[in-house]
């Protein structure tokens, strides 16, 4: 049990207690002590299940096929692409020139080639590292160079540098403490990219690079002084304009400049004002911007390059009272607007010389759409991808003329998968205000959902994220032993459109909470399951759902798991040096003002520990997590240790080597997964240390 040293936090005439504050020293050498003594724990804990989380892991393992590749995309001259050699962890980054007589998009639809150029093997870069990540390089305008952003920390703090596609060579220049985010100019030679804050790791800096030069010439070209800011580039659809954004939760502004001219000034779209937001994106002499000026489910307008004041813009899409517009791709002849109607996505082809549009049709209860690598404007054919809770990951070529479908890949499942053995089903669960809160439910088809059978509940419900249905090869070795699997869309996220973001937000963040208790109760009450077989799990501010609901309905759940937990609400938002902290007031408010104080000190998980019986809970973070610091979820379980009555598992696995996003090789995430699905099997067979129920 972690020692207490008493620490006084005072504000607003109250003072807290926080006998774990000093775990937030990363480097005492006692923190380190603790960590590893709660690893201990946990691994004697779970010791009998050694063997089921082996075979979990080579089910896992043994569904994905390891020698795979990603549909290859068109730009240019060349076919991009991404590929896995069986039993390497990282990705290898190839393509292959397009031929001269080859069909625009015939390239497209091979997913290897004998003559493939290797751009990048991750795997040889990472070979003498324990954390290693490459973001997807960055090819010049010319195709010759390639920049790319590696980090071998954890702590999303990228080095940059540049390779010569032609000779191999990699360049001398080396761009450190970088976001990894960053845009060539049309010279070939300049490289704007984006800084973050040495302390909070805010991305607050735009700087311009030009080839063979030294990094400490690289010119400063624009500085967020706002610290509930953050700023990021991109290059417009038309790629003539270099943009910047500057984002905040609920306002945005926009900067741009001719890519041809990278030593010019940026131009101001549109001032940042009020709760704006906008999104803009230039092609054929045309500026779309989605705003949510007089339009809370935002709307879309145009206007001209050569006039882009307020007052020129013109409807394209009005809008709608319940549609959410939440984006939008161009191309030459077509227009794709993505929406959101009645919890569920929609993309609409919508052709360019004023004729009738049509919606994409995918067939299912519930699923997930989203749009492809569309990389050529000019094309038409549009490239969508689509999954579901049955359907593996599917991509999609869509002739938009003549509306012809063809199938390029579905993800390969092994082990004898069909999609015709699980059934998906959505519902709609009474909330206890009287909202409907949808229920995407999956389970195997020899399960019978009214057995009361073990149920995994999964929500998120923060910053609008909607929590769309996603096929999981994983997920399969908790159906195929009985599981029933829930996504409960609860308020907070954008499923029924802004205005359901909007009531689980700041002062109506309970409504999150609420939400997803009522679900589980509908859950119990339907007969899918029972308060002895119900298990709920979320990650990062899903986390901090998971600890608000353990503390609310302890009695409901027999098991949770809290991944990267944001659950020490009140003294993370008062620290304005934690990354995230100062551009996220406007989700969770800011606790310098007493209202919001006390509302937000009224579900902070870490202050809400009580002398109660708790569900069985396994808790998970990295040492060098970067969004949600290591020393919430540990004090977090200090807390619970001391305090919760009972004898229920109470368990916390550091990775000490990792950050937010967990390990970085594919075979060490399927060993996480394993060690979690373990976790809710023992739990589910009541802790007997027998082989699992497998169908």
């Amino acid at each position: 049990m972690a020692k207490q040293v008493p620490k006084e936090l005072t504000i607003h005439d109250q003072t807290r207690i926080d006998p774990w504050y000093w775990l937030n020293q990363r480097e005492d050498p006692q923190v380190i002590e603790y960590l590893e003594a709660e690893n201990d724990w946990t691994d004697a804990q779970m010791a009998h299940t050694e063997a089921l989380q082996d075979e979990l892991f080579e089910e896992i393992k043994g569904r994905i096929k390891q020698d795979d590749s990603t549909v290859p995309a068109r730009w240019k001259g060349h076919v991009y692409y991404t590929r896995y050699a069986d039993g390497q962890e990282y990705p290898i980054f190839c393509r292959r020139a397009v031929q001269a007589d080859a069909e625009s998009h015939a390239e497209s639809q091979t997913s290897s080639y004998s003559d493939a150029q290797v751009l990048f093997d991750v795997n040889e870069y990472a070979a003498d590292h324990s954390y290693y990540r490459m973001r997807r390089p960055l090819i010049s305008p010319n195709e010759q160079l390639a920049a790319f952003a590696t980090d071998d920390f954890g702590r999303r703090l990228y080095t940059i540098r540049v390779r010569n596609l032609e000779t191999g060579e990699t360049y001398a220049d080396e761009i450190t403490g970088v976001s990894g985010n960053m845009v060539w100019a049309e010279d070939n030679q300049t490289l704007f990219y984006t800084r973050k804050h040495p302390t909070t790791l805010r991305t607050y800096q735009i700087w311009r690079h030009r080839l063979g030069t030294d990094t400490d010439s690289d010119a400063l070209v624009y500085e967020e002084t706002d610290d509930t800011f953050n700023c990021w580039l991109m290059k417009s659809r038309s790629e003539r304009y270099i943009m910047i954004q500057s984002e905040h939760t609920l306002r945005t502004e926009y900067r741009f400049l001719d890519a041809s001219n990278p030593e010019g000034e940026f131009t101001v779209f549109l001032p940042r004002e009020g709760e704006h937001e906008y999104h803009v994106d230039h092609n054929d002499g045309r500026w779309l911007i989605r705003t949510n000026d007089q339009a809370a489910n935002f709307r879309l307008m145009s206007t001209p390059d050569t006039d882009i004041e307020r007052q020129t813009w013109t409807d394209v899409i009005p809008h709608r009272d319940d549609v959410l517009l939440t984006g939008f791709e161009i191309f030459a002849d077509h227009l794709i607007v993505l929406e959101r109607e009645n919890g569920l996505p929609r993309i609409f082809i919508r052709p360019n010389d004023g004729s009738d549009g049509h919606y994409l049709d995918f067939g299912e209860p519930t699923y997930t759409a989203y749009l492809g690598t569309n990389a050529e404007p000019t094309t038409d054919v549009l490239r969508f991808e689509y999954q579901s809770l049955t359907t593996p990951e599917s991509v999609f070529s869509y002739d938009m003329n003549t509306r012809e479908k063809t199938l390029l890949k579905q993800d390969e499942i092994l082990g004898g998968f069909s999609s015709a053995n699980y059934i998906s089903e959505r519902r709609w669960a009474p909330a206890r205000d009287g909202r409907k809160v949808p229920v995407s439910l999956v389970y195997h088809r020899d399960t019978d959902p009214k057995a009361g059978n073990p149920l995994l509940e999964y929500a998120y419900g923060s910053y609008g994220s909607s929590s769309d249905p996603y096929f999981s090869a994983s997920r399969l070795s908790l159906l195929d032993r009985g599981f029933v699997y829930a996504i409960a869309h609860v308020r907070g996220g954008q499923e029924m459109g802004r205005w359901w973001y909007e009531e689980g937000k700041l002062l109506n963040k309970k409504n999150t909470f609420n939400d997803f208790i009522d679900v589980g109760q509908f859950l119990v009450d339907e007969g899918y399951t029972s308060p002895d077989q119900l298990y709920c799990y979320g990650g990062s501010a899903g986390g901090l759902l998971i600890g608000a609901v353990v503390n609310m309905a302890p009695d409901l759940y027999d098991g949770a798991i809290a991944a990267v937990p944001f659950v020490d609400v009140i003294t993370t938002m008062l620290d304005e040096s934690i990354p995230l902290t100062t551009s996220e007031f406007d989700e969770w408010g800011n606790p310098l003002q007493r209202e919001y104080y006390d509302y937000m000190l009224s579900y902070s998980p870490y202050d809400q520990v009580s002398a109660q019986d708790y569900p069985n809970i396994l808790v998970t973070t990295g040492l060098h997590d970067s969004q949600v610091q290591y020393w919430e979820p540990a004090k977090w379980v200090a807390r619970l240790r001391a305090t919760k009555t009972g004898d229920s598992q109470l368990l916390l696995k550091t990775d000490m080597e990792s950050g937010h996003g967990g390990s970085s090789g594919r075979y060490k995430r399927y060993e996480d997964v394993a060690f979690k699905w373990a976790f809710l099997i023992n739990l589910a067979n009541d802790g007997a240390q027998t082989e699992a129920m497998r169908r």
